[in-house]
């Protein structure tokens, strides 16, 4: 994910790619629906980092986007794109 690869806290992407992780084991934790399928994983970590998905049958999870809480309405209106 580019976005993820640009942040400079180690904290962070530790923090994102455990989340990513328990969420492959169907594990999603904090996490909420917003529209058109598309559901947010929180991560409280700095700024309030986010990870949007979508769900295709019970076994695929499709990561479409990233970002943090202050780009919030942008990154859910890339993530229905």
């Amino acid at each position: 994910a580019d976005w993820r690869d640009k942040l400079k806290d180690s904290k962070a992407k530790i923090a994102i790619d455990r989340r990513i992780y328990r969420a492959e084991l169907g594990n999603f934790g904090d996490h909420k629906p917003y529209r058109e399928g598309v559901w947010e994983l929180r991560i409280d970590v700095g700024p309030g980092y986010r990870v949007y998905y979508a769900q295709s049958g019970q076994a695929v999870v499709l990561l479409l986007c990233g970002g943090i809480k202050r780009s919030q309405d942008a990154d859910i209106s890339k993530a229905c794109e």
